[in-house]
């Protein structure tokens, strides 16, 4: 039988952490590929981020489920021989490092490529492989701060200080156009038998996704196309779209009437009509009848729902199948989100529970080099692999 995963077959070898890597190898995963996830002795740092349920976090789970674990202390004697054999079997390798962290290894891309011709490399950091930053350490705030994000906002919210954001934007953007990157190459080397080092860096990922990149080039202020959050029947809404238009709308085919005097300024006319609007969102007796007539009116609306709320309320959460459950590694169940891909004739989903530390030091890697794999109970032995109690009692069972 053919296997209805788009990327069944391909072998990954995942040396990245916390998000941006993760996130993009996650999406491999879920797409039919076999990830090996590389941990230090110490473990992803998202393990310790989030709800710990049976030893697995709710950040790592999220990034991790459907991946396999090797842990590697990338320090001792015989490592980089053991990743140097893997990396001869894979068709990608991931990694996150800083700039010439992985050639301090021995698992550079030159070294990797002599062992591998056709392999595909993907490395994400902050500011890229080459120019003056390179070196610098990088997180996701420090992007968004960086590319002018975080001001744009405060001048949007008309706020006293800029904020941080609640969402990881630089990480999930970058690892999403770092997957874009390795799928363009693993196409590529399949026609000409030619791997390649792919330099993705959250600077670069970033600007390119910037919607409002135009603003900042042609030196004028951003528009707000926010959206209005205003009071409303049942509680605040959201209304999106281009603010003329929303009140032209309104104005002619709603029956809010203009408030404004004919010598109204700019900003005393936005302000009324904002007013008014929100006085009209008040008028309604109950929320359905207010969310029916903007329907009428074709108007985008959203609710604005609580964080820890929003998996129960949203109303395309349990249609859409936006989380699933997966083994909590401990006889019961966890939810995670989903994969969003839908295809009409393939397959993707998440096929595996989140991996403990040096879970599969034994299967994947017997897996991998077959006839030709080492001793790991004496690759164990000397601190090269290592697991922890819950992996290790696993792999006894």
């Amino acid at each position: 039988m053919i296997d209805t995963f788009p990327l069944a077959g391909v072998k990954v070898l995942d040396f990245s952490r916390v998000v941006a890597g993760p996130f993009s190898t996650r999406i491999l995963s879920d797409l039919g590929a076999d990830v090996i996830k590389v941990e230090p002795p110490e473990g992803d740092l998202s393990r310790v981020l989030g709800r710990n349920i049976n030893g697995l976090s709710g950040m790592f789970t999220q990034h991790n489920v459907g991946k396999r674990s090797v842990c590697v202390d990338l320090g001792e004697d015989g490592a980089a021989e053991l990743m140097l054999a893997l990396a001869a079997q894979a068709d990608v390798v991931v990694e996150n490092f800083r700039p010439g962290i992985m050639s301090n290894l021995g698992l550079g891309w030159e070294a990797l490529s002599s062992v591998n011709p056709q392999l595909i490399m993907l490395s994400i950091s902050g500011f890229g492989q080459v120019g003056p930053e390179r070196d610098r350490a990088a997180y996701a705030p420090i992007v968004h701060a960086e590319t002018g994000l975080l001001q744009r906002q405060q001048y949007l919210d008309k706020t006293e200080r800029p904020t941080g954001i609640g969402l990881s934007v630089a990480d999930t953007v970058t690892g999403l156009h770092g997957t874009i990157a390795l799928l363009a190459a693993l196409g590529y080397a399949q026609r000409t038998g030619t791997g390649q080092q792919i330099d993705m860096a959250m600077i670069n990922a970033m600007f390119f996704t910037d919607d409002y990149a135009s603003t900042a080039i042609d030196g004028i202020e951003p528009f707000d196309g926010a959206g209005l959050i205003l009071k409303a029947t049942g509680g605040p809404i959201m209304l999106a779209g281009d603010e003329k238009w929303l009140w032209r709308v309104l104005n002619t085919k709603g029956g809010v009437e203009d408030p404004t005097p004919p010598d109204a300024d700019l900003h005393t006319k936005i302000t009324l009509r904002r007013e008014a609007i929100e006085a009209w969102l008040l008028s309604f007796a109950d929320r359905q009848t207010l969310v029916e007539r903007l329907d009428q009116l074709k108007l985008a609306w959203g609710e604005v729902l609580d964080h820890k709320e929003v998996f129960e309320r949203q109303g395309s959460v349990k249609a859409r199948e936006v989380l699933i459950s997966v083994d909590d590694r401990g006889g019961g169940q966890r939810q995670v989100t989903n994969t969003p891909y839908r295809f009409s004739n393939a397959d993707a989903a998440v096929r595996a529970p989140a991996p403990h530390r040096g879970e599969h030091n034994f299967d994947a890697i017997t897996d991998w080099l077959g006839a030709d794999t080492p001793d790991l109970e004496a690759l164990h032995h000397d601190g090269v692999l290592l697991q922890d109690d819950s992996a290790r009692d696993l792999t006894q069972q």
